[in-house]
């Protein structure tokens, strides 16, 4: 397993930035962060599962036409303390959340070609009422396997609209006064971002899949009935106590060879 990860510098000031980024437009990107090599063993990775899940009943959730959705295994090479643990991301993260968090979900989106735009749409509701802003509760933290372009189906959000009630910003956004803006992204970039921001996947026009990896972090309260970290309990034992912690799974004997995916409602 690849642990290496880039050693660039994020000084106290870059990290401050980034985390007032995600505070004011609901995104921010880590530009370079995770070293190649582990992106393209990441990637030999995805291609074999993906191969599988496509072959077995109920193996990808659907996301709308052409587009999946597949839970990762907890093995080898993506389980890796060097990603979900990774000390930029949770200085970051920290910068943010001012309770405990823990880490509930390691998936892939997958638009395919024939894929069209989705409804714009949130992954999330706001905590009480869209009038009463909601603090940053839940992030979504995402990197590609593969370059992300204009052609093969980039993320597109409508920046600050996580501090927005929905009927508002749909307003806005359709009269043009809030753009609707697609993050281009290289293997290694990381982009953090609130699932309440408006956004929508785009069209794959290209051949290739284009698989986004998706790590999910909450508040330690927040109740994700909709996805579960499902890990062997030998790999959880040798975990250090803090990584532990990070961590809300269930734990088993041996993972299951024919999980099938539930997560299928996910539009607010």
């Amino acid at each position: 397993m690849v642990q290496h990860i880039n050693r660039s510098v994020f000084s106290p000031a870059d990290l401050d930035q980034l985390a007032a980024d995600l505070n004011r437009d609901g995104i921010c990107i880590i530009r370079g962060l995770f070293d190649r090599a582990l992106i393209d063993e990441w990637k030999v990775a995805f291609d074999a599962l993906f191969a599988e899940r496509q072959q077995r009943p109920g193996g990808i959730a659907p996301r709308g036409t052409a587009r999946g959705y597949i839970t990762l295994p907890w093995v080898a090479p993506f389980a890796n303390p060097a990603v979900f643990a990774n000390p930029t991301i949770l200085d970051v993260l920290n910068r943010v959340f001012y309770q405990e968090y823990k880490l509930v979900q390691l998936a892939a989106d997958i638009p395919m070609q024939g894929s069209e735009y989705q409804q714009i749409h949130r992954d999330f509701r706001p905590l009480f009422t869209d009038h009463i802003v909601t603090p940053l509760y839940a992030l979504a933290v995402n990197f590609p396997l593969v370059e992300v372009n204009a052609n093969n189906g980039p993320f597109e959000m409508a920046r600050g609209t996580h501090v927005m009630p929905r009927d508002e910003a749909l307003i806005k956004i359709r009269a043009g006064e809030i753009a609707m803006e697609q993050f281009y992204l290289q293997p290694g970039d990381v982009m953090v971002r609130s699932p309440l921001a408006l956004h929508r996947g785009t069209p794959n026009y290209t051949p290739h899949p284009r698989p986004m990896i998706v790590m999910g972090y909450v508040m330690h309260w927040l109740h994700t009935h909709k996805v579960d970290l499902t890990l062997e309990e030998s790999y959880y034992n040798q975990l250090a106590p803090q990584l532990q912690q990070l961590l809300r799974c269930q734990t088993v004997n041996q993972l299951s060879a024919q999980a099938t995916e539930t997560y299928t409602n996910f539009e607010y």
